[in-house]
């Protein structure tokens, strides 16, 4: 089940976050000391709740039977578009169909808040990712590298 997240889960959707891109970071290399910005060290519960009560982030969990398992929210943006943060799920949830579930969730509240497209960022190396993205309609816009970050990030857009 889909839902809104509720203010006192914010500490737990800080761990899921966190363990779902420590996945990611382990994967590619990596660490607190060479990507500190990287989600999987950077999300904290003080960060969450900002973006929950001072810009009204619209926050999704999926839980299944009393876990929270999956995680996501929209940054609503300029132009009536808006951007995907933070799409994780528990890797003991994986491949079963979470993810996609919750990506359309996202876009299907997009739309609902007036979004016509939505922006989405990637590790560019992450090629699975981006084919997963891209086989939900979105489209590759190009990549940008960052001095604080050992990969590129890629840019992604879906029109709603």
């Amino acid at each position: 089940m889909i839902r809104e997240v509720k203010q006192e889960e914010i500490p737990e959707c800080v761990e899921l976050i966190k363990k779902a891109f420590s996945t990611v970071a382990e994967e590619f290399g990596f660490t607190e000391e060479n990507a500190p910005r990287f989600t999987a060290f950077a999300t904290t519960g003080d960060r969450l709740l900002w973006q929950m009560l001072e810009e009204h982030r619209p926050m999704f969990v999926y839980e299944d039977d009393g876990v929270l398992c999956g995680y996501y929210s929209l940054l609503i943006q300029e132009n009536n578009e808006c951007e995907l943060n933070n799409l994780a799920v528990l890797p003991e949830f994986r491949h079963k169909g979470i993810g996609k579930s919750l990506l359309d969730h996202a876009f299907k509240t997009a739309g609902e808040l007036g979004c016509s497209s939505m922006n989405i960022g990637i590790v560019e190396e992450n090629v699975t990712l981006r084919k997963w993205y891209e086989k939900a309609g979105a489209v590759h816009l190009g990549t940008h590298k960052f001095d604080f970050f050992p990969f590129t990030c890629g840019y992604m857009k879906k029109e709603i």
